[in-house]
């Protein structure tokens, strides 16, 4: 296929890294923004340029509240171009399309790329955001497969894995595996104020992972559980029931039943992160964890990950955990079983501690 012309509307993080990695595969976007500081930065970033052909794809990428306005505005503005955007969430989205622009809305297909970090801006933005995401695709029985195939097209060049699902499906499937965790994390985070510097000082990485994405914008939360709050809503019923039988069972500890249902509570977790998808779509569990010691130093992980290059041996994935102040860090390596024998030998002989 050749090479498609795109127009990116809204050069934040995801507009922009968009456009930097449709740059690496020789696609110049152009790029449009009403924020004339963002719109600037992202092109001496590289992400595109001001000016450009009339587009066969426009991709939008503003915050949600704003998507369908901005879908409407671009079907409009480019009667013969497929029109996606990148929000969270789709079925709202499809209906103000499909009420305002009724004889376009065809033109309009949704997609999501499941990516994302908690910085946002141009700044912020990575060429490699997009690498092994998933992205959903939302058509309507009215798109067409040459509109499909374009966007799917798109996120091939990208690295990203397309999934279709419909409107409907996708907002059920993000409010489980992204939004909820959102508000997990933020309800976890929000209790650390209460906390002494005293009792943070002793935070590991536990609390790290935990609560790492409770950084995110909430002016851009907001929006997106405003618009998927009927997919939310059961979800926090069912794990407000969780949490109000895990408080009885702890503030009666003593009383018959009370440690079986925590222990119940604890290995349903287990069973639930065995269902995450790992690297490849594989489990992460299939994985064993090779623990390196590294001083904190500069240039101790790199020289580390260089020897591991040198030997041969693939990493499945990669967790560092280092607490500020201590004079050591901590490297868990995954690696499939076959090969952890062999990692450990050689980097034992090689002069590295491992726990």
């Amino acid at each position: 296929m050749k090479n498609p012309e795109i127009k990116i509307v809204g050069a934040g993080l995801l507009g922009t890294s968009l456009g930097l990695a449709l740059a690496r595969q020789s696609v110049i976007a152009t790029l449009e923004d009403q924020s004339k500081a963002n719109l600037r930065l992202a092109i001496e970033y590289g992400a595109g340029v001001e000016s450009g052909p009339e587009p066969d794809l426009v991709i939008v990428c503003v915050p949600p509240d704003m998507t369908a306005d901005v879908v409407i505005e671009q079907l409009q503005q480019h009667p013969a171009a497929i029109v996606t955007d990148v929000a969270s969430v789709k079925s709202k989205v499809a209906q103000d399309v499909a009420l305002a622009l009724p004889d376009h809305a065809h033109r309009y297909i949704g997609s999501h790329p499941m990516a994302g970090r908690e910085k946002g801006g141009p700044s912020a933005a990575r060429a490699d955001l997009f690498f092994a995401r998933p992205w959903i695709i939302t058509p309507s029985k009215d798109s067409s497969p040459e509109a499909i195939e374009l966007i799917r097209d798109v996120a091939l060049r990208l690295g990203a894995l397309p999934v279709e699902l419909n409107a409907t499906e996708h907002d059920e499937a993000v409010a489980m595996v992204s939004h909820l965790p959102q508000l997990v994390a933020s309800l976890l985070a929000n209790r650390l104020n209460l906390g002494t510097p005293d009792q943070l000082g002793l935070s590991g990485q536990g609390l790290r992972d935990t609560s790492r994405i409770a950084a995110s914008d909430p002016e851009l939360w907001v929006q997106i559980i405003s618009q998927n709050s009927d997919s939310i809503s059961p979800l926090l019923s069912m794990l407000q029931q969780d949490l109000a039988q895990l408080s009885e069972s702890v503030a009666n500890i003593d009383r018959s039943g009370s440690l079986a249902k925590i222990h119940a509570l604890l290995q349903g977790g287990n069973s639930g992160v065995a269902r995450i998808p790992g690297k490849h779509g594989g489990k992460s569990s299939n994985y064993q964890v090779v623990t390196v010691v590294i001083e904190d130093a500069p240039g101790a992980l790199a020289s580390l990950l260089t020897f591991i290059g040198e030997i041969g041996v693939n990493l499945e994935d990669l967790n560092l955990e280092h607490s500020p102040g201590a004079p050591i860090g901590l490297v868990e390596l995954q690696v499939v079983p076959e090969v952890a024998v062999k990692l450990s030998e050689q980097l034992v002989s090689n002069g590295w501690r491992l726990v």
